[in-house]
């Protein structure tokens, strides 16, 4: 479908009198400068013309964000006022959606002009209420492994570890293995995004978590396959060969207690170029980006995620105004521009070309080329040779994944804690540790985990 065809000449006759657009977005540091930039851009050149004016607010994160959409739907706040366009992840559309706020982006946009667009976006874009496009993807991510590669350089020539055994689950907790004894008994790994680890571990595994059909979720909980995540993340993080410290897993690069993470790849623009031993001593560090590890002799997956743009309704205008800015704001060029500078992922087709990514990189050969830069190539490479997964959406669909978030780590952050209290009374590593790794203690934890899940949902 596409807008009215006397639209954009009704913007253009007002482009003295412009409409204003109220925009509320999470991107912080080097993020919200690139979006400020753009939303700059937009309100100086195509929106002048036009005659729409982009209001750019920025929250804290998004948490912040959805409390203050959540506050004004319930009127907690009276002086709330919701934006014409908000970031949003799935879950909290679907809320949106159930309560009919959401305008229909396509009703301002043409088919042509949508199969532009990566198919999987797009298809993430309906899942809240059938064939309707509710959420507009404007910059897309997926997870990959960053290293510490100065130091990763050090204990690999020392001790033979080959970058190609960080390609599995299984290869990572080796690794931990033999640079915890390297080190004198650091951590080697973290994860962020906890849930990812336990959904698309999961499903590549050969089961989906959570199965949502006609609205209704079934949980499916496969306790071998639960064992073998149990394996590969609590065995290693109660032996102390990870880590979880900071908020990121890249504050615990920076602080020195882990060298390599798992995280998104939004996360690379915070990478750090430097270890501060204390308050007084730092030392500078190379890194290195590798692909998503897999578990062995598994296919490929890798999440599918980023918060898309969702158009509150309000009038005609105001909504064609909204979708305007969307669709420049995604024109190739200008979105990878913005994906090359905050390391977010460009959503059109023409735009995950290789190719294309090297043109448009090209245009800052003369600036100092960050890891976000030179990491593209390898994130689109393993975007196309990955199997891309996005959770279904549902109701309490957020509480779920708290829930996923938290079972292994606070699991095994609180166990090494008690074992690390054995050990300094007295106890062998081997003596303290012994306890954990029995069948029973798994078995506790699993239905401990099956009966939040049953009782949220239920």
């Amino acid at each position: 479908m596409g807008c009215k065809s006397n639209s954009n000449e009704f913007l253009e006759s007002n482009s003295q009198d412009p409409v204003t657009i109220t925009l509320w977005h999470s991107y912080y540091g080097a993020q919200k400068i690139a979006f400020d930039k753009m939303v700059k851009e937009f309100n100086e050149t195509e929106g002048y013309v036009k005659g729409i004016f982009v209001e750019a607010i920025a929250c804290v994160n998004m948490n912040e964000l959805n409390s203050n959409i959540m506050d004004f739907i319930k009127k907690e706040k009276a002086e709330n006022k919701l934006p014409n366009l908000f970031s949003a992840y799935s879950d909290t559309a679907y809320y949106m959606d159930q309560l009919g706020l959401l305008a229909n982006i396509d009703d301002y946009i043409k088919e042509k002009e949508i199969h532009e667009y990566v198919d999987a976006y797009i298809e993430e874009g309906r899942s809240l209420s059938g064939s309707k496009l509710k959420i507009f993807p404007i910059a897309k991510a997926t997870e990959i492994m960053m290293v510490n590669k100065t130091v990763w350089d050090l204990f690999a020539a020392d001790t033979g570890s080959r970058i190609e055994d960080l390609a599995t689950w299984e290869g990572i907790a080796k690794t931990s293995k033999a640079y915890y004894g390297w080190s004198g008994g650091k951590s080697f790994f973290g994860r962020d995004a906890m849930a990812n680890y336990m959904l698309v571990g999961s499903k590549q595994l050969g089961q989906e978590i959570f199965e949502v059909k006609n609205g209704q979720v079934k949980v499916q909980i496969n306790d071998d396959i639960m064992r073998r995540l149990w394996d590969c993340f609590y065995i290693p993080y109660v032996k102390g060969y990870y880590k979880a410290v900071g908020r990121f897993r890249s504050d615990d690069i920076k602080t020195g207690d882990i060298i390599a993470f798992v995280g998104s790849t939004s996360s690379m623009v915070y990478f750090p170029d430097q270890v501060a031993i204390n308050d007084q001593e730092s030392y500078s560090i190379e890194s290195m980006v590798l692909p998503l590890p897999n578990f062995e002799g598994t296919v490929p997956y890798a999440v599918q995620q980023g918060a898309g743009m969702v158009v509150v309704k309000s009038d005609f205008i105001k909504e064609y105004a909204s979708v305007e800015f969307l669709k420049w704001f995604t024109e190739a060029e200008r979105n990878t521009q913005f994906s090359i500078q905050s390391a977010y992922l460009p959503v059109k087709k023409q735009a995950n070309d290789y190719k294309f990514i090297q043109k448009q990189l090209q245009l800052y050969e003369d600036e100092n080329m960050t890891i976000s830069h030179l990491a593209l190539p390898i994130v689109l490479d393993q975007i196309k040779d990955s199997r891309l997964y996005t959770s279904s959406v549902f109701s309490k669909g957020t509480e779920a994944r708290h829930i996923l978030e938290d079972a292994l780590l606070i699991k095994a952050q609180t166990d090494r804690k008690i074992i690390c209290q054995y050990m300094a009374q007295g106890q062998s590593q081997e003596e303290a540790i012994k306890p954990f790794l029995t069948d029973e203690n798994f078995e506790k934890w699993l239905l401990d985990f099956k009966i939040k899940l049953q009782v949220l949902l239920q």
